[in-house]
């Protein structure tokens, strides 16, 4: 009897992770800059970690600590009521 190849569940070879341009970070970058207050009139800071949408990034994504990420959700949305950050695009 004659094997045949499962071609379906062969492996390729070619696995490499997502963000391999990416450097890990060991601390954020309010806690680098030792920041205690995280300024909802600063509107240039704030709109980095933004989607061009409007939506808040995860902690993952921009690489603040729970701590820095509450601060930065409370700025931006202060921002927003006063009218210095979109509520969306």
């Amino acid at each position: 009897m004659k094997r045949t190849q499962n071609t379906r569940n062969k492996p390729t070879g070619r696995r490499r992770k997502k963000r391999d341009n990416l450097k890990e970070q060991n601390q954020c970058r309010f806690c680098r800059g030792k920041v205690k207050y995280v300024d909802y009139k600063d509107v240039e800071t704030l709109s980095k970690l933004l989607t061009h949408r409007g939506k808040i990034f995860s902690r993952q994504r921009s690489g603040n600590c729970a701590g820095c990420q509450r601060k930065v959700q409370l700025a931006i949305k202060r921002a927003r009521f006063i009218g210095l950050l979109p509520f969306t695009s």
